[in-house]
């Protein structure tokens, strides 16, 4: 079993307000830290589906919450795939949807998934993949991929100057490895930031082979939707990128029409679907010292309506 610190698990269980007998989802199950807690504060009845695609975590997670017996239903799927998980089990509507984005930590740590550029990790095929038995690696992206794409995607991922670190890219190949994407990278000068310029260019790489920012705008639609009236959907998010695609929804969600604003009267019918709970929250200080990956978490929930 890993080592495992949930990011910031009193405001999230705040936020879901779970209660006995109530069905949750947490669509990012990882190892089941959240988990943990929703499932211990919904006793004795309270159901939750879990939803990882990765393969290695589902089952370090079904260990983990084992004791909670039929009350955990843990399923291998992407998260974009909630609506159809949650509607195969019978569950549909649930009373609360927690999507906690990113990385789990053991997947960071584990050097042979190429998620990380830690010394240990250099001779690590670079892959990338949440669940390595589908779609492209990171390698064969970097391969494929044209100028042009690598710009896009760099871009996407908040990478600075993307086309300066598309250019090494193309100028690198083939690069098969972690270390041969840290050499490709090491003549790239971009602006000075607090953290190693490789950590947005990991991070960019890894959202597009996982296409992180489509899972998540599907996600976030089918969450609203799956929402009994007074159901929590909270989202927990690492990257600036995620971060504004979530409150930019829960905006328009709590806003409703969606018509221009030149319009003298509402065409569209749409009506506001969720009320703002939380709004971008952080995790405190004694937090962040204990487990620095929540130093970079926003917390945003809203409650369907």
């Amino acid at each position: 079993m890993h080592a495992h610190l949930p990011v910031m698990p009193r405001e999230t269980l705040a936020a879901l307000a779970p209660r006995p007998g109530a069905t949750l989802v947490d669509a990012t199950l990882g190892l089941g830290g959240h988990s943990e807690a929703l499932l211990e504060a919904t006793s004795p009845d309270g159901q939750l589906i879990g939803i990882d695609r990765d393969a290695q975590m589902l089952a370090a997670a079904r260990e983990r919450l084992a004791r909670f017996g039929s009350r955990l239903r843990a399923v291998q799927a992407r998260f974009s795939a909630v609506a159809d998980v949650v509607r195969g089990a019978g569950a549909d509507p649930v009373d609360g949807i927690l999507l906690d984005l990113g990385l789990c930590s053991a997947q960071i740590d584990d050097p042979e998934r190429g998620f990380s550029f830690r010394e240990q990790a250099r001779s690590a095929l670079l892959d990338m993949r949440m669940d390595p038995t589908r779609g492209e690696s990171a390698a064969q992206l970097i391969a494929r991929a044209d100028e042009d794409e690598l710009v896009q995607l760099l871009g996407e991922g908040d990478v600075p100057s993307p086309r300066r670190v598309a250019q090494a890219l193309v100028a690198g190949r083939p690069i098969p490895t972690v270390g041969a994407l840290l050499d490709a990278l090491e003549g790239v000068r971009l602006p000075r930031r607090r953290h190693n310029p490789a950590t947005l260019v990991f991070q960019a790489l890894r959202m597009a082979v996982n296409q992180e920012l489509a899972e998540l705008e599907t996600a976030l639609e089918s969450s609203v939707e799956l929402l009994a009236p007074g159901g929590r959907l909270v989202v927990l998010s690492y990257h600036s990128g995620e971060d504004r695609r979530v409150k930019q929804f829960f905006a328009r969600e709590q806003r409703g029409c969606i018509c221009p604003p030149d319009l003298p009267r509402c065409g569209c019918g749409r009506e506001p679907r969720l009320r703002s709970l939380v709004r971008g929250q952080q995790a405190g200080a004694e937090e962040i010292e204990q487990n620095p990956r929540a130093r970079s978490a926003r917390l945003r929930a809203g409650e369907r309506l």
